[in-house]
Formats: structure tokens, sequence, C-alpha cells
């Protein structure tokens, strides 16, 4: 169903690009708080005696995270870049597919995390326990719900709450 705000083409796509980079900074500071932590680990007196696969599990989450940086900040840069070259449009259907694969990144750089963390603290029976309750999490708010929620798919409340 098409949305009718009344504003032309042009104001739509200007709130709409206006609204992704809202969005998106929140998603980068989880980002960026992750990354830092991250980068931290590797200067620590235990992560040098951590086991090759712990620090393989380490290096996934950095590149995870990396990626998500990337993915999640290319829509800022693009439309510093293309600013008023008649992008718009455009900057909101790739940035849109960006944003979706860097929350992907991001919520696997998170999973990766917390597994290692959990592996490090209790075990490997712990890790795969909580990557697998965080990857779950992850996968039901932010996409099984808003799948679930779409008006076509008849689940949408018929009303506000009373």
């Amino acid at each position: 169903m098409p949305e009718h705000t009344g504003e032309t083409r042009n104001e739509q796509l200007t709130r709409n690009v206006g609204e992704l980079l809202q969005e998106l900074r929140v998603a980068q500071a989880g980002v960026q708080i992750l990354f830092g932590f991250l980068l931290s680990v590797v200067f620590t007196d235990r992560f040098h005696d951590a086991s090759g696969f712990e620090k393989s599990l380490h290096l996934t989450a950095v590149l995870l995270a990396v990626a998500a940086t990337a993915l999640l900040t290319a829509p800022a840069a693009w439309h510093r870049l293309l600013f008023r070259t008649g992008s718009r449009e455009r900057i909101l259907t790739v940035g849109n597919r960006f944003v979706l694969v860097g929350l992907v990144c991001l919520a696997l750089a998170i999973t990766v995390t917390v597994g290692l963390i959990a592996k490090v603290v209790y075990g490997p029976i712990s890790m795969i326990i909580f990557a697998v309750l965080s990857a779950v999490i992850f996968g039901v708010l932010w996409f099984v719900m808003p799948i679930r929620m779409h008006p076509g798919n008849g689940d949408q409340p018929t009303g506000p709450p009373t």
C-alpha cells in the first residue's frame, strides 16, 4: 500500500534519505562500540595465550564488524558525494540493501563475539548455546517480526492499543 503524505516525489525522496541516514546513526553506534572492544582485546596479555580457534573467532568478529562499518556508512558517504545530483532514489534503493546486509554483518559480529566470550569464560558448550541464543534474538527481533508485521501478511493490528 503506497504512503500518501501529500508530498511531492522529490520531497518524499528527501525525507526518506534523511530517515535512512538517521536510522544509520543508531546502528553505527553499536558497530563503533563493538569494534572498539574487539580492537582493545588484542592488546591484553590473555589474548596472546588464547587458542588458535579463539583467535580465529576474534578475527572473524573483527572482519564482520569492519564489513558492517563499511556497509552501514556507505549510504552517508554516497549522500555527501552525490548531493544535489538527482540520485536520491538510487541512494535509497542501493543504500537500503547495503543497510540490510550491514545489519546482518553486525548481528553476526555480535553473535560471534558473544560466542567467543562464552567460550573463554565457560567453555565450548556455552559458546554454542549463547551464540545460537544471540543469533535467534537478532533473527527474530530484526527480521522475523518486521516481516510478520508487514501489512500484506494480515498480522497487523487493526487499530491502536486500548
